[in-house]
This record gives C-alpha cells, sequence and structure tokens, in this order.
C-alpha cells in the first residue's frame, strides 16, 4: 500500500506505471505553439454531434479510443475509469462512460481533475482493484462559456485577466505492468480561498492552493524544486503564475526556473488573443499529455510535479456573490 508522508502526502510503495496516453484539442488549440504535440486536432468544433455538450462526451470518446489504441486494449479492459469534466453534474463523461460500460467514478475538481483522476487511478491499482485504470478529462470552450458565463452570442467583452477555457481532453491509461513511466507519488490538495469573487480572475483564485500543494509535497519527500525538471501547474494563466512564485518566494522556495504552466503554454497569446493564457480541465490534461508525458518518456525529462489547479465554484455559488475557493491536487511522475 501506499506510505503515508503526511497529511495528504504519499508516496507509492508498489509500482504502477502509465501504459499508455493521448491527447485531442480543437481548432485553436491546434493553432497554438503545442499543436503539433496532440495527437488529433478536431476541426469540427461540433465533433458530429448536435450540441456542445454532446461535442464534449464524443471529444471524450474520441481521446479514449486513442488511448485505448495505443495500450493494445478495448474499453472491456479497462477496471475503473476516473473521470471528471466542467459541465454540471459531469455529464460529458456520464455519457462518455454510459458508452464503454466501464466501471466508474465521477470526479468534480474542476480544472484539478486530471491529477485528481491519477492520484484515485493510482492508488486503486496499486491496491490491486484495477489491473488497468483510467484518468480522463476534458472542457468544451462554448460549454463552459455557456454554462459559467454568457452565451456566446451575447457577444460580452473579457476583462485582461480572463483565460481562455480549451476545447481539449487527456486520457492515461494506468497498469501494474512496467511501461517506463511511474506514478512515484502525490499530494491531496487541501481548500483554500483568496477572497475573490471574480469569475474573469481564477488564476490568483487558484495560485495558493498549488503554494500549498507545492509545498507541503517538498517538504513531507525531502525534496527541493531542483530536484524535478518540470514543476508544472494546470491553468493559472499569465497572472495567476506570477502570484504563485511571489507566494512560494515568500515562503523561501523559488520554482522559477523549473516552473512551467499549461494555461501559459498552450496558446500563444499575442497572435490568438486569450488574455491570460488557456483554463479548463481539458488544458493541463492536453499538455500533459501532449507535451510532458512524451518528454518522460523520450528520457528528455526524468522527474516531474503534475500540480492541476481547480476552481471549485458553480454557477449558483457566483450569481449568489460567493467567494471562489480552489484545490491542487499533485501527482509525480518519473522514469522508472
Amino acid at each position: 500500500m501506499a506510505e503515508f508522508l503526511s497529511k495528504g502526502v504519499f508516496r507509492m510503495s508498489a509500482p504502477v506505471y502509465i501504459n499508455a496516453y493521448a491527447s485531442v484539442a480543437g481548432e485553436k488549440e491546434g493553432q497554438g505553439p503545442l499543436g503539433s504535440c496532440f495527437d488529433r486536432v478536431v476541426t469540427d468544433s461540433h465533433f458530429g454531434r448536435d450540441t456542445w455538450e454532446q461535442a464534449e462526451t464524443q471529444l471524450q470518446l474520441d481521446t479514449l479510443s486513442l488511448a485505448l489504441g495505443k495500450a493494445g486494449l478495448s474499453a472491456e479492459d479497462i477496471d475503473l475509469a476516473c473521470a471528471g469534466d466542467l459541465e454540471n453534474q459531469c455529464i460529458a463523461s456520464a455519457y462518455s462512460m454510459r458508452e464503454t460500460g466501464c466501471p466508474f467514478l465521477g470526479l468534480y475538481g474542476a480544472c484539478s481533475t486530471m491529477a485528481e483522476g491519477l492520484i484515485t487511478a493510482a492508488l486503486m491499482t496499486e491496491a490491486g482493484i484495477a489491473e488497468h485504470s483510467l484518468a480522463l478529462t476534458s472542457s468544451h470552450f462554448s460549454a463552459a462559456e455557456r454554462q459559467f458565463r454568457f452565451p456566446l452570442s451575447y457577444g460580452g467583452q473579457r476583462t485582461p485577466t480572463a483565460q481562455w477555457t480549451c476545447t481539449a481532453a487527456g486520457a492515461v491509461i494506468l497498469s501494474r505492468s512496467s511501461c517506463g513511466i511511474r506514478v512515484k507519488g502525490g499530494c491531496i490538495g487541501t481548500v483554500a480561498d483568496l477572497g475573490i469573487t471574480d469569475i474573469n480572475n481564477m488564476g490568483s483564485a487558484m495560485a495558493p492552493a498549488a503554494a500549498d500543494t507545492i509545498l507541503r509535497y517538498l517538504s513531507a519527500t525531502g525534496t527541493a524544486p531542483e530536484d524535478y525538471d518540470f514543476i508544472v501547474t494546470g491553468d493559472l494563466g499569465i497572472v495567476g503564475s506570477s502570484l504563485l512564485n511571489d507566494i512560494l518566494l515568500k515562503q523561501g522556495t523559488d520554482i522559477s526556473s523549473v516552473h512551467r504552466d499549461c494555461g501559459m503554454m498552450i496558446f500563444d497569446g499575442s497572435s490568438q488573443d486569450t488574455h491570460c493564457g488557456g483554463s479548463g480541465c481539458g488544458c493541463g490534461a492536453s499538455v500533459l499529455c501532449g507535451y510532458f508525458l512524451p518528454a518522460l518518456e523520450r528520457g528528455d525529462a526524468g522527474n516531474i510535479l503534475f500540480a492541476a489547479t481547480g476552481a471549485l465554484m458553480s454557477p449558483l455559488s457566483v450569481q449568489q456573490g460567493s467567494s471562489i475557493p480552489a484545490i491542487s491536487h499533485l501527482i509525480h511522475l518519473g522514469k522508472d
């Protein structure tokens, strides 16, 4: 069983490996700096379906199909699926899993869901509950805008701190069979709340949660930022990443040389008008599966902390003027 290190922090005792992974992105994401990294770029934002919400379900199914093909598996071989998205009641994931018949744990960690899914799937696999497990998550720009902000036809102006919800998905299949990339440990996040109520400033709302999670993992493991090739955050964007580094520096920890943020990487802010960068469950998931896992597999990196971040508000809580609580879950990945 996993070894308890401190509150929320654990080290894997038995080896769990990433068997296969895949990423699919929309047209705008495909036009960004990482466009060539994704397994597939789809120009039809409806993904052949009738609604944005149905499109996100198809996005998940397409991504899962690619990952299964790489692993030489079928959906029947997946003993446990940990999946989530941004839609109310995680309907994109529920409807995609309805098509597969996989045992399903629906997760909502907002944009932290890929790290939450990896932690859950890895621990269940290590415990012997699953031979093959799945972490899957997605987001869709139009579905998210309709749910959290305004209908697209409204034409509302985006503020300078706003981020662009990615149309993208990532899928990771884990197993006990040695495959090179190993799950080494993780840190389950705690909820942080900076008192921010602006839904267009989620990077700042999430930064304290990321700082807490990263510091707790470094402290519990007795490691320092320089022990890792990359410390990756999910989608803090430009403002949130700057705040994260400021918070950590005040705590005596400098991660600036190894920090990368998926939200800052996925778009070219100067040419794509995405303001502070990308966001959404699919942002961190697709960049992890399209960029960082291949770097580990090639040997270009050997040790990565992936600290996905999520803003845990709902449309109703925003309408009521509540502040935005946030969380960050961390998974430690490395070469075997």
